[in-house]
């Protein structure tokens, strides 16, 4: 008598990974992710390598287990993989400030963000 298993939130040859509480905002996060959608998983994992921006470990590690996922969960095929879609989402906006002058109070927003990574295995096509 126990619960029903989940249905999967994915197709048969697709997995995700899901990467929360991220210390960037969206809006810088999303260029990481744009320059990632839509490659093939290797590509994908060299272009973050090399990247210049700090956040492109966090995003390279979200890939790996996304990787890891569609292997060991699914038994997807790491060769064929892409990466079908990632998108950013806000997350919590903690709330600084510091004092100004005239009694002033400047306002310091420090975004989080979170970030979903979704692979699929293609058929090669000779």
């Amino acid at each position: 008598m126990g619960k029903d298993t989940n249905p999967r939130r994915v197709a048969d040859n697709e997995a995700m990974a899901k990467l929360r509480m991220l210390k960037t905002s969206p809006q810088k996060l999303n260029l990481v992710a744009a320059m990632i959608r839509g490659k093939k998983v290797e590509r994908a994992l060299t272009d973050l390598t090399f990247s210049k921006k700090r956040i492109a470990l966090d995003v390279k590690k979200c890939l790996q287990s996304a990787i890891a996922n569609a292997e060991n969960n699914h038994g997807l095929d790491v060769d064929g993989l892409v990466v079908a879609e990632a998108w950013v989402g806000k997350n919590l906006v903690m709330k600084r400030g510091r004092p100004r002058a005239r009694g002033r109070f400047g306002k310091i927003h420090k975004p989080f963000s979170e970030l979903t990574i979704k692979v699929r295995q293609v058929e090669e096509t000779a």
